[in-house]
């Protein structure tokens, strides 16, 4: 049995955030504007001040943005074909400051001739940030494809690249 969804929106440098949760998992974090963004309705009711799963979350993006965070620990739970959660695992472990190609990435769950769908199953990502879609390049290190927006791309990588160097 699923248990109901509950949100909240907290600021960010990249404006304001969405997190949702339901039990003790986070299950979405999405940009406003952001492509494939599900519709507000279904984000379930707004949280409790002391939702601890919403809190934990918010107080690991602030530590993110600040340059003092480079894992999120907070629970996830995202949902998706066993092909998405493949690829969201795999990105998973992009590390911090580093980046990686939609072609590598496939070859890494075991499906070289996939990079188009991989490219799909990134843009579906619903956990934006925490499960770091920004961090997946294209061919050469081009910039593309980003569902939040090449601006914001550009911007959570300067953000890990500049902490990574300090």
């Amino acid at each position: 049995m699923t248990q109901p969804r509950r949100h909240t929106t907290v600021d960010s440098p990249l404006g304001p955030l969405t997190l949702v949760a339901e039990g003790d998992a986070l299950v979405g974090l999405y940009l406003a504007g952001q492509r494939h963004r599900p519709p507000d309705e279904t984000f379930g009711a707004p949280a409790a001040d002391d939702d601890p799963t919403l809190t934990m979350a918010a107080t690991e993006l602030a530590e993110y943005f600040a340059g003092a965070r480079t894992v999120f620990t907070v629970p996830t739970r995202p949902a998706g074909t066993e092909f998405q959660r493949a690829v969201w695992h795999a990105i998973a472990t992009v590390p911090y400051g580093s980046t990686t190609t939609y072609a590598a990435l496939a070859a890494a769950i075991g499906r070289p001739t996939a990079t188009r769908a991989v490219g799909a199953a990134v843009g579906r990502n619903p956990l934006s940030i925490v499960v770091p879609c920004h961090r997946i390049v294209g061919a050469g290190g081009s910039l593309t494809g980003y569902a939040g927006g090449l601006d914001r791309k550009r911007a959570l990588l300067a953000l890990e690249v500049s902490t990574s160097a300090s």
